[in-house]
């Protein structure tokens, strides 16, 4: 099975871009390969991630490796890359 392509809110797009523009390259690749791991296998990536509740459905976290203070959250329909940030 091939990797389905994940698309991006733009509030993710924007973090991302701030974080690229950031003084933190690794932090930011591993961002990006969290992100590459959600469409890589979507099905695994909800099973090692946390579920919220919002107003707009189920969102899922998923901790950025190397950095487990930053979150990933995402969507299963897609998948989509909703926001990535510092969250407990």
């Amino acid at each position: 099975m091939g990797a389905i392509e994940v698309s991006y809110s733009e509030v993710a797009d924007a973090q991302l871009d701030e974080l690229e523009a950031g003084d933190d390259a690794q932090l930011y690749n591993d961002v990006l390969e969290t992100c590459t791991r959600i469409g890589a296998d979507p099905a695994s990536a909800q099973s090692r991630s946390s579920a919220i509740q919002t107003e707009h459905g189920i969102r899922f976290s998923l901790a950025v490796r190397g950095h487990p203070s930053y979150k990933v959250f995402w969507s299963p329909d897609g998948p989509r890359i909703e926001a990535v940030f510092k969250y407990p």
